[in-house]
């Protein structure tokens, strides 16, 4: 009954954790380009106290065996990469990945950062920066006697000039992976290369499996908040199951050392 008491309690943690996962996606219904998680769950070792296909006799086999399990365990989460809602703001350097791709932001570090929020702002300088300040890769910058930007559909970035003329500064280019759930998030919107992800594919938007750009929107988390809610009612009663199962053996227990 110890062991009975040792699966519940996996059952807690694990669904404990569950919620914690729901809880974050909850949390982050309003930002910009977020992903949600999903828990993945695996049962643990098993027990085997008769091996299936064992001698029974001379002539016989067992056609089933006796194996315990010890409980379960959250052994990942995922991101599930669906697009999210395309939202218009009408801001001309808020720019939205219409399919797959992340924009290429430059860390304090040196290294590359990945994200999906393409709610872009002009620094000091006249360059492209997020929220937080991080320089987009490759470097735009958009000269202070620009009247306005165009941002096309396949990353290449004009503008228009306050006494005549345009002018082209460069190319937007977004990063693929091959397996994009492999991705560390770092906070602020912001994800990481690692060895699960493979490495990244430098692209033209639009070409080469790449999504194509959006200027003047912005991709919605893609949260389903109903969705979450049945989630979090689901992990509620199996919280509340594996609470009752502890109980239960508790009680047993008891009835033993009081009877015997």
């Amino acid at each position: 009954m110890d062991a009975s008491m040792w699966v519940a309690k996996t059952g807690l943690d694990a669904q404990q954790m569950r919620m914690n996962v729901i809880s974050n996606n909850l949390a982050n219904v309003n930002t910009t380009g977020f992903k949600r998680d999903r828990a993945v769950f695996e049962d643990m070792l098993y027990q085997n106290i008769r091996q299936a296909g064992g001698q029974t006799d001379a002539n016989a086999q067992s056609p089933t065996g006796l194996m315990l399990g010890t409980g379960v365990r959250v052994v990942a989460t995922e991101k599930l990469h669906a697009q999210g809602n395309m939202v218009t703001t009408q801001n001309p350097l808020d720019v939205a990945i219409a399919g797959n791709g992340y924009f290429q932001i430059a860390q304090a570090d040196g290294t590359i950062g990945y994200t999906r929020d393409g709610g872009f702002k002009l620094s000091a300088t006249g360059q492209l920066v997020t929220s937080s300040g991080a320089l987009l890769q490759p470097a735009i910058t958009i000269p202070p006697n620009a009247s306005s930007v165009s941002i096309g559909r396949d990353g290449s970035i004009s503008v228009e000039l306050n006494g005549g003329g345009s002018q082209v500064l460069g190319q937007l280019q977004i990063a693929r992976f091959v397996n994009p759930s492999g991705l560390q998030s770092l906070g602020q919107n912001l994800l990481r290369e690692t060895p699960a992800s493979g490495a990244p594919q430098v692209l033209t938007p639009g070409q080469g499996g790449a999504g194509a750009l959006v200027q003047g929107s912005l991709e919605a988390s893609n949260v389903n908040v109903v969705e979450e809610m049945v989630s979090m009612i689901e992990t509620q009663r199996a919280y509340e199951i594996n609470s009752k199962a502890i109980s239960a053996v508790d009680s047993m227990l008891r009835f033993i050392n009081e009877r015997l």
